[in-house]
């Protein structure tokens, strides 16, 4: 039988460990004569009982295992420890707040077989989420389908099953600044999308901040594509070329009519309109010089506390 690796990082989610791990063995229960399944938790530095649970199910099931990270590294550096760590054939992907609807994983399983190496779920309806956030969440993949050179797909997350060699692409991606979304699109591979509905969360509040939402946007724009840099320089030429018309206007207009000490607000409206233009460009090239920076410590992407109830001295992930 085939081995099904459910990858599923968590960060305070006390309430949900269980709920999940029983919605997970009833869907898995349908299909169990053709596979076997391990349930792969990634404790991203909860601080709450989250590792309890996850440790008290793998006592009560080896089919449920976890890696315990040793601190908080946010659920991009998490899903990476789940590519890491999986055995299975085939990986799926999938969040710990029941957003994500387990069921789901039967028609990806019917596609994998068919041959499709990426089957990801597709969002039909966003369930719990304000107006504001899926206006903005549309506006962002928008922008970012038009300026990327290979194309990301919205409103398709990280819910999504895995083959193995989609699965070993992913781990050769060790850069810092991760935007796994991004990733699946960049390493190819035969996809294909599952339509599903996005449920509310089945306890507790989201994670993800507005702030935490804004700072994955930025990272998934400047790790993704080199768009804003020639926009700087775009809007580089034309702010010169502007200056030029107005340098050369100045100067037929003093041959013609002499000097004029009148324009000082003109002036000035130039002066802030060029510094705000230049502050905007050096921002740009700082946040592309900062990744270069993280990127060239080459750390390992995390540390782990413990594997099961083992504990790792040194990394061998990283």
């Amino acid at each position: 039988m085939k081995l099904l690796t459910i990858s599923v990082p968590a960060y305070n989610e006390e309430t949900m460990i269980v709920p999940l791990y029983e919605r997970v063995v009833e869907v898995m229960d349908q299909v169990k004569e053709s596979y076997t399944f391990e349930l792969l938790f990634i404790n991203d530095g909860s601080k709450d009982g989250t590792l309890d649970q996850m440790k008290a199910l793998h006592e009560k099931d080896n089919r449920v295992v976890y890696v315990d990270l040793s601190r908080n590294y946010g659920k991009e550096v998490a899903m990476a420890a789940g590519f890491d760590y999986a055995k299975g054939d085939a990986l799926v992907t999938m969040d710990a707040d029941l957003q994500h609807p387990p069921e789901v994983i039967l028609e990806m399983l019917k596609l994998w077989e068919l041959g499709y190496e990426d089957v990801y779920a597709k969002r039909n309806r966003r369930e719990g989420e304000t107006w504001l956030k899926k206006a903005t969440s549309k506006l962002y993949y928008r922008i970012l389908q038009k300026v990327a050179r290979i194309p990301v797909l919205p409103d398709a997350g990280d819910f999504r099953l895995l083959d193995k060699r989609c699965v070993e692409a992913l781990k050769q991606m060790r850069e810092s600044n991760r935007y796994t979304k991004g990733l699946y699109s960049w390493i190819g591979f035969k996809k294909i999308e599952v339509a599903f509905d996005a449920a509310p969360r089945y306890d507790g509040e989201s994670k993800w901040s507005y702030r935490s939402l804004i700072n994955l946007a930025l990272e998934g724009i400047t790790s993704y594509t080199t768009f804003p840099l020639r926009l700087s320089t775009y809007s580089g030429f034309v702010v010169s070329a502007a200056a030029f018309i107005y340098m050369v206007y100045l100067f037929i207009k003093t041959l013609l009519f002499g000097a004029d000490t009148s324009g000082f607000p003109s002036l000035m409206i130039i002066i802030l309109f060029l510094g705000g233009v230049q502050l905007i460009s050096i921002g740009i090239i700082g946040e592309y010089l900062g990744r270069i920076f993280q990127e060239v410590k080459k750390r390992p992407l995390y540390f782990v506390e413990s594997y099961n109830e083992d504990k790792e001295m040194v990394n061998k992930k990283g």
